[in-house]
């Protein structure tokens, strides 16, 4: 279904998408970062804290890292600052492309068993189908921020893959 390569590649571009989209956060202060603006998750901090939030969760889930400590129902509020969401989505990007460097095409076969407190259950499935679900949620929920961005009068770079740099900076 997937291939390491596949991980590498999405890896990647969720750390350049990440920083891009840190660097024009960075042009709004810290009242129109959390001003809501009608997302699912309110306010442009509040959607880019979700996504922190998954991303930890799903990792938590593939490797070592440790799970959120909140419920996903106060995930828009997991970082309060811009200056500490931006330290701990470097992190966490930094874990993510060490992942996809070492992640087997074995790694990505079999599935996975755990209990999901967004909806109340033990849940089981495909490991390929929940890591391309950790990337397409990335994918989602910052194209919400590059629109709440873009509203908000902050210059936006390009979100197409092909015009990811073939080298870094990816952090």
């Amino acid at each position: 279904m997937i291939t390491p390569d596949y991980c590498r590649t999405m890896a990647r571009y969720n750390a350049w998408q990440n920083r891009s989209m840190r660097l024009a956060m960075e042009t709004l202060s810290l009242a129109e970062l959390l001003k809501d603006r009608g997302a699912f998750f309110g306010s442009i901090l509040g959607t880019a804290n979700h996504l922190l939030w998954g991303d930890a969760m799903w990792m938590s889930r593939f490797s070592d890292w440790p799970k959120p400590n909140l419920p996903g129902a106060e995930s828009p509020r997991y970082m309060p600052t811009l200056a500490t969401w931006g330290a701990e989505r470097f992190r966490l990007d930094a874990h993510i492309l060490y992942w996809s460097d070492h992640v087997k095409a074995l790694d990505l076969t079999g599935d996975l068993s755990w209990y999901s407190g967004v909806a109340a259950t033990q849940m089981r499935k495909p490991r390929a189908l929940l890591v391309m679900q950790l990337f397409n949620h990335q994918t989602h929920h910052r194209g919400q921020i590059h629109a709440m961005l873009t509203a908000a009068g902050c210059r936006t770079q390009d979100t197409d893959l092909p015009y990811m740099p073939q080298q870094g900076p990816w952090l």
